[in-house]
């Protein structure tokens, strides 16, 4: 028994001079707490409807109006206006908008005719909960405009509110599949890249790297173009059987291929490069263990991979503005739900670029010996 309590006490003494590694495990289920009970649930707010008057009446005039209060008060959706219903739509394949509403031409005439007037509403199917909640929010102001948005048989003498969807049923399977391939990147970027950084680095193997004519940023970029090509490994094979799991339309055109292989390399750069960025003074090898279930909260969720940002605290969107999975997400839906080209996610390209040349430049300037 005295040669057993020996034994715990060698490893409570050890587990005592870990403090990072103690508030690491005591921050896992608060940040998981925090950051999922604000994930999941919320009213979606702030979302961009674009607004096509064709037809300039005071009726149309009047529509406007109560959408105006709408975004002033509940902030549910805010008007943006447009000149055609082209460039309208093309702004929301573009995800510029989340849906357009579109007044007619003879709009005025039907309604002072009592005559069935129509309003359209083209939305972006692709996020199931945004497209519910503008729905139900327009049919609520038509609502408010003096009538029923559900026509009687007789015929309507208030609008009456069609709802136009401008991609096929995306079902919640293939909304969750960007997230799912950005997941497996990170799983094989923090398992076969951190991980067996910190454990080789415990054995001294950097140390003998660095009595070869090897740099830093030489040995730095070795670390991470292994770990980028481990994680694309990952992403292309998740990417591929989850097309087919989640029935993706054409999941084999070459141009779509294309972009989701650049995305796919740009995420593995960039996610290898936090994490050396973040492991590049760490001995511990139980950190990135712990480091994991942290970053797991942190990044995935905030990204909108399983439920709108739109529907976030104001701090979360804080978090979601600098994650790259959020970009590597958005991305991946654009290119997988929408078919988009490269001019939907340029944005998303060039900052996940820009974080990886950052991210490697910070490690390689704090890479240092430790013998």
């Amino acid at each position: 028994m005295e040669r057993a309590l020996a034994i715990v006490e060698r490893e409570l003494r050890r587990f005592r001079r870990s403090p990072a590694l103690i508030m690491m495990s005591l921050m896992v289920p608060i940040v998981q707490l925090v950051v999922l009970g604000h994930a999941f649930g919320g009213n979606v707010r702030q979302l961009k409807v674009g607004f096509v008057d064709q037809d300039h009446g005071l009726p149309a005039l009047k529509v406007r109006e109560l959408a105006g209060a709408v975004a002033a008060n509940a902030n549910t959706f805010g008007l943006v206006g447009y000149a055609d219903e082209g460039s309208a739509i093309r702004a929301l394949r573009e995800g510029k908008l989340n849906g357009v509403l579109s007044v007619p031409p003879d709009f005025s005439r039907r309604v002072l005719a009592q005559h069935d007037p129509h309003i359209a509403l083209i939305e972006d199917n692709t996020d199931g909960f945004v497209s519910a909640t503008l729905a139900a929010s327009l049919a609520g102001l038509l609502d408010a405009y003096g009538g029923t948005r559900i026509a009687p048989r007789n015929g309507a003498r208030s609008p009456h509110l069609d709802v136009v969807e401008i991609y096929p049923y995306v079902p919640y399977i293939q909304y969750l599949l960007p997230g799912s391939i950005v997941m497996s990147i990170f799983m094989m970027v923090m398992i076969g890249g951190g991980i067996i950084y910190i454990d080789d680095k415990a054995r001294g193997l950097h140390e003998g790297y660095l009595v070869t004519p090897i740099t830093r940023l030489e040995l730095i970029l070795g670390f991470n173009v292994s770990g980028a090509i481990k994680a694309v490994m990952s992403g292309l094979v998740l990417m591929t059987v989850g097309t087919l799991i989640a029935g993706v339309p054409s999941p084999f055109d070459p141009l779509k291929l294309l972009r989701l292989f650049v995305v796919i390399v740009l995420t593995a750069t960039a996610l290898v490069s936090m994490m050396f960025l973040l492991m590049v003074r760490m001995n511990d090898p139980l950190m990135p263990r712990a480091m994991f279930g942290v970053l797991n909260t942190l990044l995935y969720f905030p990204s909108g991979a399983v439920y709108p940002q739109q529907a976030f605290p104001g701090w979360m969107r804080a978090i979601a503005a600098a994650d790259p999975f959020t970009y590597a997400v958005h991305a991946l839906k654009c290119l997988l739900l929408k078919n988009t080209g490269f001019s939907a996610i340029w944005a998303d390209l060039g900052f996940l670029a820009a974080f990886s040349v950052v991210s490697m430049t910070i490690a390689t300037l704090l890479f240092r010996r430790t013998l």
